[in-house]
């Protein structure tokens, strides 16, 4: 019997590309770039991202909203709700849904397949996005060498949108003008905040509530109403 020279000591085991992964693959993932914990997480991550990307969408829209003035140029000028600029980032050009594209672009073509038309607006193309990484997840991780970076930015920009959604920020509160409320045909007058943190307002005067994009809005046209007619009101005493 003839004894074979072997160099199993010197065999290093394959392991997870992702980065800060690093697991030794199973035998059953011979083959594979990465392992199917990062596969499994990932999934998740893509099915979550759409509905991150609505929730911070919808806060894009109150940013934009809000920060809109109206005709007046007097002192009065309602001040603006504060722009979250990590909000815009996310949901603008160069966000998530152009992050998104590039992995896609890049699988395609790895695959030889025709890169894929812009699909509308990020709102209308990020679900488009995610389901066509979801679907091709367990080629990316079985065959393609660099998918270790398409993870670890996946992995990064759920983590952005995640911690924007829930704020982790923490930030304090600002001043948005007046409650523009009539109470016994008196107007409230009592100075109203906001955080970026939260859709919601309350008047600690009167009670008066604005939760929703279409309440903010009104609150707004509201408020431009008061401020303009205070503008009208004082043109007339300086006129007078």
């Amino acid at each position: 019997m003839h004894n074979h020279p072997t160099d199993l000591d010197d065999y290093s085991w394959p392991i997870c590309v992702t980065p800060g992964c690093g697991r030794e693959l199973w035998v059953s993932e011979t083959g594979r770039w990465s392992c199917r914990p990062c596969e499994d997480a990932t999934a998740k991550r893509l099915a979550e991202l759409p509905g991150l990307f609505r929730r911070l969408d919808t806060t894009a829209a109150l940013v934009r909203g809000a920060s809109r003035q109206g005709g007046s140029t007097g002192g009065t000028r309602t001040p603006p709700i504060p722009p979250r600029l990590e909000v815009l980032a996310l949901v603008g050009p160069g966000g998530v849904a152009a992050r998104l594209s590039a992995i896609e672009d890049a699988w395609r073509q790895t695959l030889g397949w025709t890169i894929a038309p812009w699909r509308g607006s990020p709102a209308q193309a990020v679900p488009h996005l995610t389901r066509f990484l979801a679907d091709n997840l367990l080629w990316a991780c079985s065959s393609y060498e660099e998918v270790g970076q398409d993870i670890d930015e996946l992995r990064r920009l759920h983590g952005e949108c995640s911690a924007t959604v829930n704020d982790e920020r923490r930030p304090g509160r600002v001043k948005i003008g007046t409650c523009p409320a009539l109470v016994d045909d008196v107007r409230c007058g009592q100075p109203l905040t906001a955080s970026a943190a939260s859709h919601r307002v309350r008047c600690s005067a009167c009670g008066s509530r604005w939760e929703t994009l279409g309440e903010w809005r009104e609150l707004r046209a509201a408020q431009e109403q008061v401020a303009e007619e205070e503008e009208r009101q004082r043109q007339e005493r300086m006129a007078a």
